[in-house]
């Protein structure tokens, strides 16, 4: 007996490495937490994943760091292909869910590198000295989370297993 659920349609469930590629072409995801009251809280954010942590940041005060607060135990899904298809009344997708530990990263180290490993990934462009100056400029007020993959599950429709 596991903690996760077994994919029902295993024909279509992708493999570990098919599922970490997801979470490293995708540029934004919904991280759902334990809200307030019991309420599920769902929310779309931007981050990088890198060596089994998905980084993210956000402000220093709000819902999403008292849900965190209240329990660390969070999900996070990327959707990497969404294609409508009318003639067939289907949809050929594909997207992965991480499940795992979210942390509110407090060592100025631990944030930098959070920080360090996020930026590129939205201006791979930019100049070192560039970024560094953004970031420098933006620090103070912000907040560095750190999402540690304990289980992932990745699934396509059936149409693109036999591409």
């Amino acid at each position: 007996e596991t903690m996760f659920q077994v994919m029902r349609q295993s024909r279509q469930a992708l493999s570990w490495q098919e599922t970490e590629e997801i979470l490293r072409r995708g540029t934004s995801g919904v991280l759902a937490l334990a809200g307030a009251e019991g309420y599920p809280y769902a929310v779309p954010l931007s981050y990088v994943y890198t060596q089994g942590i998905l980084y993210f940041h956000c402000a220093k005060v709000g819902h999403k760091l008292e849900s965190i607060r209240r329990c660390e135990k969070a999900s996070f899904c990327v959707v990497d292909r969404d294609e409508i298809k009318p003639e067939a009344y289907t949809t050929y997708y594909r997207s992965a869910i991480a499940f795992g530990r979210v942390r509110i990263l407090e060592s100025e180290e631990e944030k930098r590198h959070a920080i360090e490993q996020l930026s590129p990934k939205y201006h791979p462009m930019d100049t070192p000295a560039h970024r560094k100056a953004v970031i420098d400029r933006e620090y103070a007020p912000l907040c560095m989370l750190a999402f540690t993959v304990e289980h992932m599950t990745g699934k396509q429709a059936i149409e693109l297993t036999k591409a």
